[in-house]
């Protein structure tokens, strides 16, 4: 027995969707090297046709014989025609806000989408359907052995026979369109989320489970999929609870793990969020008490990797685990960690050797691992062990942001390597610096968060109201909102005095999880946040990492500039 939706369950009804329909035609097949010749479209909604959209395209190049015999779309005609910079922003701007369909839409929406990228347009990233998967989802092998666009025109009779003109090609589209939604309308596909939904991926028993998102409130937050054994089977954040959970019962979700787990689902519970950084934060907790098996990322926080100077009269760098007080971090894997450690072996001659140096043989120099040919490092035979300490005392200098003398020291060797055309060695030297700053950059600026006892941010939400967070030691201790109207002094009283009591650990961020440290800065940093009150002042170092940002970014175009050139 059917049941009937509710208008909730609806979700936008095709009837109130306005569609664009469009068509191309290009030189070639491939939308990295050929052109769009023709654009036609035809915007449509309830059935009725509200608009068109036709014009020829000057390609700037040639169009091939064969081209020509398919479309009869010859050079003549195009000469003269506006270009694509002049016919793509007003195409774009007669799409604006509809759901575009296409017959074949990966051909069609590559060629625009790669025009976008070509002239400086950002891709809106609209909802795309296509009428040959949609067909080949209603139609059976039987009724229709070919889904081309004319033997679908011959199948349902379409007034406007197709003829590999643009307009004509997207008219034809528009009544293969609608023949196409009334045979979907038979199987309770009335809205544009059901449509979109309904291609062979998604099985009737998925489809079903939607059931399982009726209870979630149309609120920010954070939701869990539970499996019969109540195991949490995966964590996600929403500014929409109930569209963000039945979107997994759509074929809008194609990862093959989630189907999967979406499968396995009996039960989603969900927890309500003031704002956004509530709900990641509350996310990120979630992910590692509860390691769900289908989540991927931000399952083990306190697994970052950190550089710490070894506990030695003579200290050398060592890769761990466990932060403390000095550590240079956090990195989120080994690799980029070990990464770092030669960057910052390049600006500080701290030893690298794996000796144990004390203060009783400090006399021994070179090392013995140099004199054997098995120490590579840096250090080796260039320097006594009694430039050890004040070698890692310019390392302690460099990551607190007190001292940035060995970025300089990096600089002069960057042009002397360019000075005697050692270009690749000088580019080498300059990508690794610039990953450098940008690491110290990111632990100064976290370390300066969670050094802050208590700080109150406020954001606005955007409809005359404001979002609040309470931070203390870089954990988000209370949030809060105080909507339009509302009194926001009285709310932020009552969010300090119900926050969480942080008590300080050890290392750098005084033992707050570096991701949540991070998605609390990122969201301070966001333009029209204040600071409503602070502790103590949050400053930074004249000479931090921070200062270093101008020549990270032209470091970065000279090197983006050169690769793509084709070097």
């Amino acid at each position: 027995m059917t049941t009937q939706l509710t208008f909730d369950e609806l979700g936008t009804p095709l009837r109130e969707t306005t569609f664009v329909v469009f068509d191309l035609e290009t030189t070639g097949g491939r939308a990295d090297e050929d052109s769009i010749t023709e654009i036609g479209a035809v915007k449509v909604r309830g059935g009725r046709v509200i608009g068109e959209f036709a014009t020829l395209v000057d390609p700037e190049r040639g169009i091939p014989p064969q081209v020509v015999a398919l479309t009869g779309i010859t050079q003549l005609m195009v000469t003269g025609a506006p270009r694509l910079d002049t016919v793509l922003p007003a195409f774009l701007e007669f799409a604006a806000g509809a759901v575009l369909v296409a017959h074949n839409s990966g051909f069609d929406v590559g060629f625009i989408k790669a025009a976008c990228a070509r002239h400086g347009y950002s891709w809106p990233k609209p909802t795309v359907v296509c009428t040959v998967k949609l067909a080949r989802r209603v139609l059976s092998r039987d009724e229709a052995p070919s889904c081309r666009l004319s033997a679908l025109a011959d199948l349902f009779g379409v007034s406007v026979p197709p003829n590999h003109r643009a307009l004509i090609d997207a008219r034809a589209t528009v009544e293969v369109l609608h023949h196409l939604l009334e045979r979907v309308g038979s199987v309770g596909v009335h809205s544009l989320e059901e449509l979109v939904a309904y291609l062979p991926e998604v099985t009737p028993a998925q489809r079903r489970k939607r059931t399982l998102a009726a209870h979630l409130p149309s609120t920010p937050g954070v939701y869990m999929f539970r499996g019969p054994s109540e195991e949490v089977l995966y964590v996600g954040t929403a500014s929409d609870l109930r569209r963000r959970v039945r979107q997994y019962f759509t074929a809008s979700e194609g990862r093959r793990r989630l189907r999967e787990m979406v499968s396995l689902a009996v039960r989603v519970d969900a927890v309500e969020c003031a704002h956004s950084l509530e709900a990641e934060v509350r996310e990120l907790r979630l992910l590692t008490a509860h390691k769900p098996a289908y989540n991927r990322r931000s399952k083990n926080q306190g697994q970052a990797w950190w550089l710490v100077l070894t506990d030695e009269a003579f200290p050398r760098l060592s890769v761990v685990r466990t932060p403390r007080d000095g550590a240079f971090g956090p990195f989120r894997s080994r690799r980029l960690a070990e990464a770092a450690l030669e960057a910052v072996l390049e600006a500080v001659p701290l030893r690298a050797c794996s000796i144990r140096i004390s203060a009783r043989n400090a006399s021994a120099t070179p090392c013995a691992l140099f004199e054997l040919g098995r120490c590579k490092a840096p250090c080796a035979g260039r320097q006594s062990v009694d430039e050890y300490s004040p070698a890692a005392d310019a390392f302690r200098q460099l990551v607190a942001g007190t001292d940035v003398a060995p970025l300089h020291g990096l600089t002069a060797q960057i042009d002397a390597f360019a000075s005697d055309h050692r270009f690749e060695d000088a580019a080498t030297r300059r990508d690794r610096m610039s990953s450098l700053v940008r690491s110290l950059d990111r632990a100064q600026r976290l370390a300066g968060l969670a050094a802050l006892p208590e700080v109150v941010a406020a954001r606005p939400d955007g409809s005359g109201g404001w979002e609040f967070a309470v931070v203390r030691h870089g954990r988000l201790a209370s949030a809060g909102v105080a909507r339009r109207g509302a009194r926001p002094m009285p709310v932020v009283d009552a969010l300090v005095a119900s926050a969480e009591t942080v008590i300080p650990g050890e290392g750098p961020l005084f033992g707050a999880p570096a991701e949540e440290v991070g998605v609390v800065l990122r969201w301070i940093d966001q333009p029209g946040t204040r600071l409503v009150h602070c502790d103590v002042p949050w400053t930074s170092p004249a000479s931090a990492a921070g200062a270093w940002r101008e020549w990270v970014a032209r470091a970065e175009a000279g090197r983006d500039q050169y690769r793509m050139a084709g070097h």
